[in-house]
């Protein structure tokens, strides 16, 4: 195993419901400490839309590249980790398919008494979540104030997003790291931990609800900083 040199490049993607500015407090975090960050702006209207969206932010950095996904975002980079410059990817409370799995099929049989997310009917192609049980079931470690911003500036999930699968998962051939938000009540932190053992990721811990990447920036912030000194192959 050679080692490439530690990646200086960051780029985030944001899951379903959100855009990317829910990155701010990890991209202030990694700005000060000498990474150069870009926020994908996913259209989240087809994984395909997304991963390519994505890839032109890969195609934009000019050496290693650690890829981070919250949530579907982790479909994302599944797909478009398999981009040259990507030396690492990072899952935050993530989905991680393989080969020919969506998020449609990984939440299709949830477990017994498992937290259910408040997702509305389809309306038109889209999904959108329950306002007023945004904030128990995304955001619950965030202030009130600002679970009601989520809740309120929400954006279209398109079904062809959940339903999108994955050709070749980039975690198979990519160093990968997880953390897992243990009070995570949008994607169970047991779903969490299968799927990273299963991408043979490292795996972190820690208390926080699936807007983990909001209410915990210095951790997430960490364990890029891990993953960007990865050795790949």
């Amino acid at each position: 195993m050679s080692t490439v040199p530690e990646a200086q490049n960051v780029v985030l993607v944001h899951g379903g419901f959100v855009d990317g500015s829910g990155w701010k407090g990890v991209y202030d975090v990694q700005r000060a400490d000498g990474y150069r960050v870009t926020v994908v702006q996913n259209p989240t209207l087809s994984l395909a839309g997304d991963v390519a969206a994505t890839r032109m932010a890969l195609d934009a950095q000019d050496g290693p590249t650690v890829l981070v996904g919250h949530s579907y975002g982790g479909a994302v980079i599944s797909e478009a980790g398999n981009h040259d410059n990507v030396s690492a990817l990072v899952y935050i409370a993530a989905f991680a398919p393989d080969k020919d799995e969506s998020v449609n099929t990984l939440i299709a049989d949830p477990a017994p008494g498992a937290p259910v997310p408040p997702i509305l009917p389809p309306r038109e192609g889209f999904l959108f979540l329950d306002r007023e049980k945004f904030g128990a079931s995304f955001a619950g470690d965030l202030p009130d104030e600002e679970a009601r911003f989520l809740a309120d500036s929400q954006v279209p999930w398109g079904l062809d997003a959940l339903g999108g699968t994955v050709t070749q998962p980039a975690w198979r051939t990519r160093p990968s790291f997880y953390l897992v938000a243990t009070d995570d009540r949008m994607i169970p932190p047991p779903v969490q931990r299968t799927m990273a053992e299963r991408a043979g990721a490292t795996v972190t811990e820690t208390g926080g609800s699936h807007a983990v990447y909001v209410s915990k920036p210095a951790e997430v912030a960490a364990l890029i900083r891990r993953a960007a000194g990865a050795a790949t192959a």
